[in-house]
C-alpha cells in the first residue's frame, strides 16, 4: 500500500468491493487511504509491527469479502497478477531448500508454496 502501485491497488479493491457491498465503497476507500497513511508513517518511523497488523487486518477484510461473494475471486486474482512483479525467468521465481526429519509416528509436510492437507 505504500508503493507507486497504490492508485491501481485502491481502484481495484474498491471496484471489487463495489460488486459485493456497493453501500460501503466510500467508507472502504476512506479506510484504504487511511491505512496507506498509517503504513507510510510506520515505515518512516521504523515500526514494522504496525505495518504487519494493518496487513493482517486487510487480509481479514478481503477474506470476509470473498466469503460473502466467492464470484469475485477471479477479479482479485487478476488484480494481484497485475500488481505482482514478474521474474525475468522461471528459474528466478523460487529458490527453496527444505530439510525435515520425522521419528516414530511423526509426519512431515513440506511445500514450496500452497499446501492443503485433508486427513480423515
Amino acid at each position: 500500500m505504500a508503493t507507486d502501485a497504490w492508485q491501481r491497488t485502491r481502484d481495484g479493491i474498491t471496484n471489487i468491493w463495489q460488486r459485493v457491498h456497493p453501500d460501503r465503497v466510500d467508507s472502504v476507500t476512506g479506510e484504504l487511504n487511511l491505512t496507506r497513511e498509517l503504513i507510510l508513517a510506520a515505515r518512516n518511523g521504523g515500526d514494522p509491527e504496525t505495518e504487519s497488523e494493518l496487513r493482517a487486518e486487510w487480509q481479514g477484510r478481503v477474506r470476509r469479502l470473498l466469503l460473502a461473494d466467492p464470484s469475485v475471486i477471479e477479479d482479485l486474482r487478476v488484480l494481484l497478477d497485475e500488481l505482482s512483479p514478474e521474474p525475468a525467468t522461471r528459474s528466478e521465481m523460487y529458490d527453496v531448500q527444505m530439510h525435515a526429519r520425522a521419528t516414530g509416528h511423526g509426519r512431515v509436510y513440506q511445500a514450496g508454496r500452497d499446501q492443503r492437507i485433508n486427513e480423515s
